[in-house]
């Protein structure tokens, strides 16, 4: 709620599939390429060509539309687009209208605590346009169309979300999910995915109000200022009497505002008919079924395992699934023997992140092991060397190919648990500090703390720090 009224959220995701070539044509899928050096008369819309339709494109969006829990039409089509601007030559796109590959499905996002579920309405396929080039060096615009012809899918959501919090929990579940069964790279700097978002508002009891889009906003963060902008802009205009109008606005990122465009088109405004160059799709149901069972666990399931079966917290948990090799080396630790999930959650999302980060380096492509990783792990759970001899160790095993028994032995770093060594440390300590003893006594608790660290010191950092306090308490 906002202001007394209900928002109404809804996205169009678009997504770059990474296939080796584009989707009707053989030139290369690829970005950053010179200026229209991968284009040909197909994807240029040269009079008298014929599109082919890329194989990959079906199956990848098979395999999106089963992440999402869609119905998959085994039988579809391809239809024409028309519309004309100056990034699409052939004043048409090859989309799908009325019979989508994916329908009807849903996907589970968690906000504030909870689970709350988001309906799919459709995925299809369609081509790219070209991308329209301005700068100061030339008058007017220019055209690169190397874009042009690039696979996307769009994602299209039920009008289920009523934050623009749940809209970015919702994005970044898609783009987690796009990345974990490998079918678009979803570098947003290079508009590998993108979003329109739909917004209404209304008030509780009363119908949906009327819509507006806001179209290819490339960044969540900004799908979230825009989200607000836009659910106060409307509740003003409803607030001073006027009426919302349906129409097309575009997000200025950078001034924080949105601005209109055109009044929205309607299906009937695209003159939609069946693309009558390329055959009906027609997809058996082996290969349905196979494209299922090739999926890897979600990263939405993968996180609420690491919650519910680990004890992680939900963003410590989605922190690492966030990253693949992370929830590799995760997953990978704990078969490996680890018995400690949430130290092992606080090292990859400490020292091993900060490790990766300072290097631009796959953890997988150091010396460290998930096993040589338990190993460490389980001797500082255990109390046989402390957390800063654990970091040592781990600065040494990740570049060199050594036991860890070997550095400990060598650089002396096993912690001290006997408990007659530690109850002389005490004793000296203590003896030394009367002032923070009678502090401590005094009600001073935070002279306890003063005092364990000048036992650790006095024991060069090797005794057990939980059985330093315990003695250190016990004789106080």
């Amino acid at each position: 709620m906002v202001d007394n009224y209900e928002v109404v959220v809804g996205l169009e995701v678009h997504a770059e599939l990474n296939t080796e070539s584009k989707i009707y044509c053989s030139c290369k899928n690829a970005f950053g390429l010179e200026v229209n050096t991968q284009v040909c008369p197909i994807c240029m819309g040269m009079p008298g060509t014929l599109p082919t339709l890329n194989e990959k494109v079906v199956d990848y969006a098979i395999k999106m539309g089963h992440a999402l829990n869609c119905k998959i039409n085994r039988i579809c089509k391809q239809d024409r687009k028309n519309y004309f601007y100056p990034d699409l030559p052939k004043a048409y796109q090859i989309s799908q209208a009325d019979v989508p590959l994916c329908e009807n499905g849903y996907v589970n996002i968690y906000v504030n605590g909870k689970e709350k579920k988001i309906g799919v309405t459709r995925i299809h396929i369609e081509e790219d346009a070209g991308k329209l080039l301005h700068s100061d060096k030339f008058d007017g615009s220019l055209v690169d169309f190397n874009r042009c012809g690039v696979p996307l899918i769009e994602i299209v959501s039920e009008p289920d979300m009523r934050s623009s919090e749940e809209a970015k929990a919702y994005l970044e579940t898609i783009k987690s999910i796009l990345l974990y069964i490998g079918i678009s790279d979803c570098k947003m700097q290079e508009g590998s995915i993108r979003c329109d978002v739909n917004v209404s508002v209304h008030k509780p009891g009363e119908p949906f109000g009327t819509r507006c889009e806001m179209k290819n906003i490339n960044s969540f963060s900004g799908a979230v200022r825009g989200i607000e902008y836009e659910t106060k802009r409307q509740i003003e205009i409803l607030e001073n009497g006027g009426k919302v109008t349906q129409e097309t606005r575009r997000w200025d990122d950078a001034n924080g505002v949105s601005i209109s465009m055109r009044t929205k088109e309607d299906a009937q405004d695209y003159r939609y008919f069946p693309e009558p160059d390329l055959l009906t799709i027609v997809v058996d149901e082996e290969r349905v079924k196979a494209l299922k069972e090739s999926l890897p666990e979600l990263p939405n399931v993968k996180t609420m395992r690491y919650v519910n079966d680990f004890g992680l917290n939900y963003n410590d948990a989605a922190m690492i699934v966030d990253v693949p090799e992370k929830a590799r080396l995760f997953d990978e630790t704990i078969a490996a023997g680890c018995k400690a999930p949430k130290l092992l959650s606080n090292w990859i999302l400490g020292d091993i992140s900060k490790y990766m980060n300072e290097t631009g380096k796959s953890i997988y492509s150091s010396l460290l092991t998930p096993q040589k990783l338990s190993t460490l792990l389980t001797y500082i759970n255990d109390g046989k060397i402390s957390t800063a001899a654990g970091k040592t160790v781990f600065d040494i095993i990740v570049s060199e190919d050594r036991g860890i028994d070997e550095i400990i032995a060598e650089k002396s770093l096993a912690q001290v648990s006997d408990t007659a060594a530690l109850e002389k440390i005490a004793d000296e300590v203590l003896a030394l500090n009367e002032k923070s003893v009678a502090d401590y006594k005094n009600g001073k608790t935070n002279a306890l703390g003063y005092l364990v660290g000048q036992c650790m010191k006095a024991s060069k950092g090797k005794a057990n720090p939980s059985l330093m306090k315990e003695i250190v308490l016990k004789k106080l």
